[in-house]
């Protein structure tokens, strides 16, 4: 089964909390949303294979090392996955960004594709789906099976949120797809939604209701 990271810095903890709270405006929630991206970044990509190279310092040559193997892709899930994008870019500014577009139907809660568009060499890179919320994980699903479909083989699936759920679904239909996320929650309620979650992550984003 896929892994799945339950981040425990302290700086994440303290900004998760802010985020949930009711009253965060959309201004700071959006501020937050990046902050806590850029952070989980750096643990999103620490197994990226590197290779030594030389270089030379004001002082003398020396041995460094620059990121080797794949290029990368972000692939947010429209809308709320937008929010992460720019704070994952600060840590991997050469990525590449592709959108899909997907909504939940309210009746069956089941994922519909609207919109797409992927780099053109997307099955040559390393993919990181965003969605600041795995609920039923119905999304994320869907997300990745497409990208499976286009040819992709090595996909991170990146959360801020999550419930057992989303997890479960996702493990269960993509075992090899590692899972990421700032905050595990402990469920759905009736409607779908992430107990005690932050909301809407999408309407608190973009001011939407």
């Amino acid at each position: 089964m896929s892994k799945v990271t339950v981040f425990e810095h302290p700086l994440i903890k303290h900004k998760l909390t802010i985020l949930r709270k009711i009253e965060t405006g959309s201004k700071d929630f959006r501020e937050l949303v990046n902050e806590i991206s850029t952070m989980m970044a750096f643990e999103v990509t620490r197994d990226l294979p590197v290779r030594e190279i030389e270089i030379e310092t004001p002082i003398e040559k020396t041995t460094g090392y620059e990121i080797a193997g794949k290029k990368q892709a972000l692939v947010p899930i429209l809308r709320a996955g937008l929010g992460m994008v720019d704070g994952i870019l600060e840590v991997l500014p050469a990525a590449k960004v592709g959108h899909i577009g997907l909504y939940r139907d309210p009746e069956t809660l089941k994922p519909v594709e609207y919109y797409c568009k992927l780099p053109v060499d997307i099955s040559e890179r390393e993919i990181y789906v965003l969605d600041p919320m795995l609920a039923t994980g119905g999304s994320s699903s869907a997300a990745i099976t497409f990208l499976k479909e286009k040819g992709c083989k090595s996909i991170k699936l990146v959360n801020i949120i999550a419930a057992p759920e989303g997890i479960e679904l996702v493990q269960r239909n993509h075992p090899d797809v590692d899972i990421f996320v700032a905050g595990l929650d402990k469920k759905l309620n009736e409607h779908g939604y992430i107990m005690p979650g932050l909301g809407d992550a999408g309407d608190r984003l973009f001011g939407t209701k």
